[in-house]
């Protein structure tokens, strides 16, 4: 009679003998680099939290992102020195994203030192804006290059053009990212009139957008709007005012087309 262990396939067999050779390296390899994250930055000081999130995309493989959450009041440049340490963890671990939060605003860390400074540097003039309520600035690198993806909420929708404005290079109070980003800045769920502005994944700006906004918002009370590159959608307090509003947002955009803008009344369909 053959034995059991004749009938085991030869790749199995191989994989069971390897097991040894893998000795010291965690299957769950996302799981091992946030815990070990986790260990390496609880009791550092001016951190008061660490977040970590894993992802387990394959035996022996993954990757992990930690979050430093710093103590309220912690001086910008203790926040700059921290991040600077940040980017050296994550240069030598390259598995790793590593985030820090601090005064309402969340950065990503680069591993590159330049954009590191530029991505700190952001979060001081955000962290000084009376504007801005809080934000999250995050970057990611791939064969196309680095990208950056800025979400900033805003007081009031006053407030939000201007943010956005600055965040996209034609403001001057914010410090622009020099690699690709995209901005989305937006008021709170409960301030009245409402925006959300947006540029698209390449920075394009929604130069006719905010145009035909402009138009209608000087001559009609807003409840709401969402300003994109390619589209424009408004909210008007009084439904009975479409028309007018229409016609106005259509001259100011003219680049847009007549589908892409949309004008409704509170409440109506």
């Amino acid at each position: 009679m053959r034995s059991n262990a004749s009938r085991w396939p030869i790749p199995i067999i191989a994989f069971v003998l390897a097991l040894p050779l893998l000795t010291g390296c965690a299957i769950d390899e996302g799981t091992a680099l946030a815990a070990d994250f986790e260990e390496d930055w609880v009791g550092t000081s001016d951190v008061e939290k660490v977040s970590t999130f894993k992802d387990n995309t394959l035996p022996f493989m993954g990757k992990a992102t930690g979050v430093l959450v710093l103590k309220d009041g912690t001086p910008p440049d203790r926040v700059a020195e921290r991040a600077d340490e940040l980017r050296e963890y994550v240069a030598r671990n390259d598995s790793v994203t590593g985030r820090i939060t601090a005064d309402g605003i969340t950065i990503t860390v680069d591993a590159d030192e330049r954009r590191a400074g530029e991505v700190v540097a952001l979060w001081r003039s955000l962290t000084a804006d009376e504007r801005v309520v809080d934000g999250d600035i995050s970057g990611s690198s791939s064969k196309k290059g680095h990208r950056w993806l800025s979400k900033v909420t805003a007081v009031d929708s006053t407030g939000a053009l201007a943010v956005f404005d600055d965040m996209t290079g034609s403001g001057g109070r914010q410090r622009p990212l020099s690699d690709v980003t995209s901005v989305e800045v937006r008021t709170g769920r409960d301030v009245r009139p409402g925006l959300l502005v947006r540029s698209d994944a390449n920075g394009g700006l929604p130069t006719e957008a905010t145009a035909a906004y402009e138009a209608v918002v000087a001559e009609h009370p807003v409840v709401g709007a969402s300003l994109q590159p390619a589209r424009v959608s408004i909210t008007l307090a009084d439904a009975a005012d479409r028309d007018d509003a229409l016609e106005l947002a259509r001259r100011a955009a003219p680049g847009l087309d007549a589908a892409a803008v949309s004008i409704t009344g509170e409440g109506s369909a």
